[in-house]
């Protein structure tokens, strides 16, 4: 029977320009362009508006790629899905995620059993300004999930562990062209239009799985975070107008020798949730008492992080929505990224900062894909 084996790689950069890493595997014959899918990345800018590191990443990768895949560089993106986050505060390290996918005749054989990772992309349309934040974003989005749900075969929501979407976000240009047009935006901020971007787009997930069985009006994001996502995680940025949609879970119709799971943060010190994250794959923690004889191995964790929007974390002031120095997000990244970091021994992980809507407010979705080794069943 032929079915689909997807194989992760995460790969050091020393910058957001930097494909030495993924260039040299390509040369090594460890990763077939052609089977490349997605590359989800971290980058050393600011995560804000104005990061052109994101922008900048994606071209360079995609200048790498071009050559390799016969096509011009700027029609890379239409066969790869690139989602770059900016913002590695603290211990996190800048780097790439690469998926690749490819046809298999026979089912995993080295004694793997169970449902396996698999992956799933789609694309919204092009959203008009004005659409940003609003009903018709939490809309499309819901449709491009259930699309990417499809392509990675995967049936049941539950086998849904982690969404990764890239979103718009508004500019001075953009909210001026809507503004010509006679209609306005849901904000006149730019930074403050990314929150209601990654907010509607979280919204959509929730939508699509079946974790928000009400219908979502535009009054509703930013306001009702008792609806949220449990498996979300939304990062906007400047250098597109749609949403990119990653859908990672595990499928039987799945070979490959990965699988994924994921918890909820209720918090930015939940550390208990990160451990039960790591345990759902069967990994323990750096100072774990879990037997270290499973076999498998961690690839990466992918996390969403945020300050409170209460102001408090168990009781006690904090300060990151009031730091007129540091952006909320900054903090939270490096907060998060520190705790997850301690708990998995490796400072290579994906914590996205703004969690509207992407968990409960405060804390935000972990997902671990780990390797699954000979005659490790799930």
């Amino acid at each position: 029977m032929r079915t689909k084996s997807v194989n992760v790689v995460r790969i050091s950069t020393k910058g957001p320009g930097d494909v030495s890493g993924l260039l040299s595997l390509v040369q090594q014959g460890k990763i077939d362009p052609g089977s490349i899918v997605a590359i989800l990345g971290k980058t050393e800018g600011n995560g804000g508006v104005n990061d052109f590191t994101r922008e900048y990443a994606v071209s360079a990768l995609s200048a790498a790629l071009a050559p390799y895949l016969d096509l011009p560089s700027q029609h890379v993106e239409q066969r790869i899905a690139f989602v770059m986050s900016g913002g590695t505060e603290g211990v996190l390290s800048p780097h790439i995620t690469v998926f690749t996918r490819d046809d298999v005749v026979h089912r995993g054989s080295e004694g793997i059993s169970g449902k396996r990772l698999s992956i799933g992309m789609a694309h919204t349309r092009d959203f008009l300004p004005e659409e940003i934040g609003r009903g018709v974003q939490v809309r499309e989005t819901a449709r491009a999930v259930t699309a990417a749900m499809a392509e990675a075969a995967i049936v049941d929501p539950q086998d849904v562990h982690f969404v990764q979407i890239k979103c718009p976000l508004l500019t001075s240009d953009r909210i001026e062209a809507a503004m010509a047009r006679g209609n306005e935006t849901v904000t006149n901020s730019a930074y403050g239009s990314m929150a209601y971007s990654r907010g509607a787009s979280a919204l959509g997930v929730g939508v699509a799985l079946g974790e928000i069985e009400v219908g979502i009006e535009d009054r509703d994001v930013l306001r009702r975070f008792d609806l949220f996502s449990s498996v979300a995680s939304t990062s906007a940025g400047i250098e597109l107008m749609h949403n990119v949609v990653i859908v990672l879970g595990n499928s039987a119709s799945s070979a490959a020798p990965f699988a994924i799971g994921h918890a909820v943060m209720r918090d930015a010190i939940d550390s208990t949730a990160v451990i039960d994250a790591l345990k759902s794959v069967g990994l323990h923690t750096e100072h774990g008492s879990t037997p270290p004889t499973a076999a498998r191995e961690l690839v990466n964790i992918f996390a969403k992080a945020e300050a409170s929007p209460s102001g408090s974390i168990r009781g006690f002031r904090h300060i990151m929505l009031e730091d007129t120095d540091i952006s909320s997000t900054r903090h939270a990244r490096a907060a998060v990224g520190g705790l997850i970091s301690g708990l998995s021994g490796t400072g290579a992980v994906y914590v996205s900062g703004g969690a509207e809507h992407q968990g409960p407010p405060g804390g935000g979705p972990v997902a671990v894909i780990a390797r699954l080794l000979a005659n490790s069943s799930g």
